[in-house]
């Protein structure tokens, strides 16, 4: 995916069930998602991911997270997937997920890290966890890294801190628990969404 034009925020809905699916990735859409994330420790996500790229893949990018192993790679293509996202760098996942024309984000958190995953054709990265490593780390990681490779943070990123991550030079964010907390109601992943979308408008205008 070209997040140029876009609005480079991922929903990751970590937990979510396939009866609550429909109605939450539905409301992160139309807050002015893009992209969603459904991670593979969610309950029944043979079940969800397949559903939400058959109901939204017109409208966003829809996908997996914590993918660990290329044969769920495989698995994951057959369900029209279109977005891999992972929290470590395994080379023959990114590999497999650039073979089939997925957009992959994988995480890392080191320059060595990163630079693997480059090499093995990631096209954006996630610095994960954020939180933990700080703006300042994050600033001068960009400063060795290809300029044209997005980099997101991941882990700690609220509406109100989501400004500060976008100085430091990450073109967006993934937002897993201050947006989605597994068997949260309908309300607040709405309210959650729109915030962070209008914190990503009002960080870039």
């Amino acid at each position: 995916m070209q997040w140029q034009n876009k609005l480079p925020l991922i929903a990751i809905l970590r937990g979510i069930t396939p009866a609550e699916a429909h109605d939450h990735v539905a409301a992160v859409i139309e807050a002015g998602f893009e992209a969603v994330e459904i991670p593979l420790n969610s309950p029944e996500w043979r079940t969800s991911i397949p559903a939400m790229v058959k109901a939204f893949g017109d409208k966003a990018l829809i996908g997996a997270g914590t993918v660990l192993k290329p044969e769920l790679v495989d698995e994951l293509a057959q369900m029209g997937c279109r977005l891999i996202v992972t929290p470590n760098i395994q080379p023959e996942v990114i590999r497999r997920a650039v073979g089939y024309g997925m957009s992959v984000c994988p995480g890392c958190a080191t320059a060595t890290e990163a630079f693997n995953a480059i090499d093995a054709g990631a096209q954006a990265l996630k610095i994960f966890p954020s939180s933990a490593f700080g703006t300042d780390y994050i600033k001068a990681l960009k400063a060795v890294l290809p300029p044209e490779i997005p980099v997101f943070a991941v882990g700690g990123v609220t509406p109100q801190n989501l400004a500060q991550w976008l100085q430091a030079g990450c073109i967006g964010a993934g937002l897993g628990g201050d947006l989605y907390r597994a068997g949260q109601p309908l309300s607040r992943t709405v309210e959650q969404a729109e915030a962070f979308v209008k914190a990503y408008r009002e960080a870039v205008q």
